[in-house]
C-alpha cells in the first residue's frame, strides 16, 4: 500500500472509531437512563433518533469505507453493495432532518408565550414520536431508487461512464436524468439547511429581546462577565457555523471526487 492511500485509510479508520465510540456511549447513556426509570424529556427522543441514524451511517458508511481504503474491495456481492449504500442513505436522511428538527423544536420552545407560536409549545412535544416514525418512512421510500444506480465492481467490469467509489460503483446513466436525480436528493438537504438557519436566527432575536428586557438586572450584577443570553447565542451561532461548514465542505468533497 501506498504512503498517500495508507494516510486515508488511518484518517477513515480514526474517524470511524471516534464516530462509532461517541454514538454507542450516547446510545448506552440513554439505555442505562430508560431501565434506571429517569424520566426522559420530549427534545430525548429526537436526539434518541438522531442517534440511531447516525450510527447507521457510520457502520454502513464508515466501515466499508475504511475497509476499501486498506484494499479489501471485493468483500461485498452485488446485494450487499445496494444494501449498505441504502441504509446509509437512508440514516444520513433520518439524521439531517433530525437535526433539523431539533433547531426548530428549540425555536419554538424558546419563543415567548405571547407569540404567535405559543400553541406550538404545548402541541410539538405530542407530535415528536410521529414526526421522527415519518422521517424513517419518507426516507425509506426516497432513496429505493438509489440501489438502481449500483452495481458491485468485479461484476461490471464492462460497463462504460462508471465511477468508483471503492467497493461499489454507481452505473452510469443519461446525464439528465442523473442531474435531475442529484437535484432530488439534494433539494431537502437545502431546505433543512435553511430551516436550521431560520430556527437559529429566531432563537438569536429572541434571546436579544430578552437581554434587553432584562438589561438593568445585568447592570447590578458586578460578578457577572457576560450574561447567559450572550454566552447561548455565542453556543447558537457556533454551533450551526461549524454544522453549515461541515456539510459545504463535504458536498464540495463529493462533487469533486464523483468528477475525477
Amino acid at each position: 500500500m501506498a504512503t498517500r492511500d495508507f494516510a486515508v485509510a488511518m484518517v477513515f479508520l480514526s474517524q470511524t472509531t471516534v464516530g462509532i465510540l461517541g454514538d454507542f456511549s450516547l446510545l448506552y447513556h440513554y439505555i442505562f437512563l430508560y431501565f434506571t426509570g429517569c424520566k426522559s424529556r420530549s427534545i430525548d427522543l429526537l436526539i434518541k433518533h438522531l442517534t440511531v441514524a447516525n450510527s447507521l451511517v457510520i457502520v454502513f458508511k464508515g466501515i466499508p469505507e475504511t475497509m476499501a481504503s486498506f484494499g479489501w474491495n471485493d468483500f461485498l456481492k452485488d446485494f450487499g453493495c445496494k444494501l449498505v449504500f441504502y441504509v446509509y442513505r437512508v440514516g444520513r436522511g433520518v439524521s439531517f432532518v433530525s437535526t433539523c428538527l431539533l433547531s426548530i423544536f428549540q425555536a419554538i420552545t424558546m419563543s415567548p408565550i405571547n407569540s404567535r407560536w405559543a400553541k406550538l409549545k404545548v402541541k410539538a412535544p405530542k407530535h415528536g414520536d410521529f414526526s421522527s416514525v415519518l422521517c424513517w418512512i419518507l426516507h425509506m421510500v426516497v432513496n429505493i431508487i438509489f440501489p438502481m444506480y449500483l452495481t458491485i465492481n468485479w461484476s461490471n467490469k464492462t460497463i462504460t461512464n462508471k465511477k468508483d467509489y471503492g467497493y461499489c460503483s454507481p452505473v452510469g446513466h443519461d446525464k439528465t436524468a442523473d442531474s435531475l436525480y442529484v437535484l432530488l436528493l439534494a433539494f431537502p438537504d437545502v431546505v433543512c439547511v435553511g430551516l436550521m438557519l431560520w430556527a437559529s436566527g429566531s432563537m438569536v432575536f429572541i434571546l436579544q429581546r430578552h437581554k434587553q428586557r432584562v438589561q438593568h438586572i445585568h447592570r447590578n450584577n458586578v460578578f457577572l462577565k457576560s450574561s447567559p443570553e450572550t454566552r447561548a447565542t455565542q453556543n447558537i451561532l457556533v454551533l450551526v457555523s461549524t454544522f453549515v461548514s461541515f456539510y459545504t465542505l463535504s458536498s464540495i468533497l463529493n462533487l469533486f471526487f464523483k468528477s475525477f
